[in-house]
């Protein structure tokens, strides 16, 4: 089941995220990923996971929130409410106005991560596209941003 709450670092898991990805990043020339045990034991990892973990070192070096979720994860309206930083209603209005793709589980519906993930990118696209039109109207009126 994934995790849907972000990991919110500590202090102390900052400052360890940042003497991690320090040691990670010096020692990558070799492109033999493995993660080590407090027992001395090696595990060998994937580019790509090491690239995911490095990832997620970054963002909570900086103090960042962390969640990692599988792309075809089900996730309940108030889940995907919280990821899209809306509200639940609001977020049972796009989905009836069939914006986002769900389906139900009895009488619940569920929204596939990668559905929501879509739905989020499509919009940004949709309020870039808003912003340089306004721009370039802005452009033909003569009017300049004032700095």
């Amino acid at each position: 089941m994934p995790a849907t709450q972000p990991v919110l670092p500590s202090e102390a898991e900052i400052a360890q995220a940042q003497v991690s990805l320090k040691l990670l990043k010096q020692d990558r020339a070799d492109q033999h990923f493995a993660i080590g045990s407090p027992s001395g034991r090696k595990v060998p990892l994937s580019e790509s996971a090491f690239d995911l973990l490095l990832t997620i070192l970054t963002e909570m070096s900086r103090g960042n929130a962390v969640l990692v979720m599988p792309i075809n994860a089900e996730l309940t309206t108030q889940e995907a409410a919280d990821l899209l930083n809306v509200s639940r209603p609001y977020l049972i209005r796009l989905l009836d106005e069939q914006k986002i793709a769900h389906h139900m589980v009895g009488r619940h519906r569920r929204i596939l991560f990668k559905d929501l993930m879509e739905y989020r990118q499509k919009s940004k696209r949709r309020q870039f596209k808003a912003m340089q039109e306004l721009t370039a109207g802005d452009d033909e009126l003569g009017i300049a941003l004032v700095e």
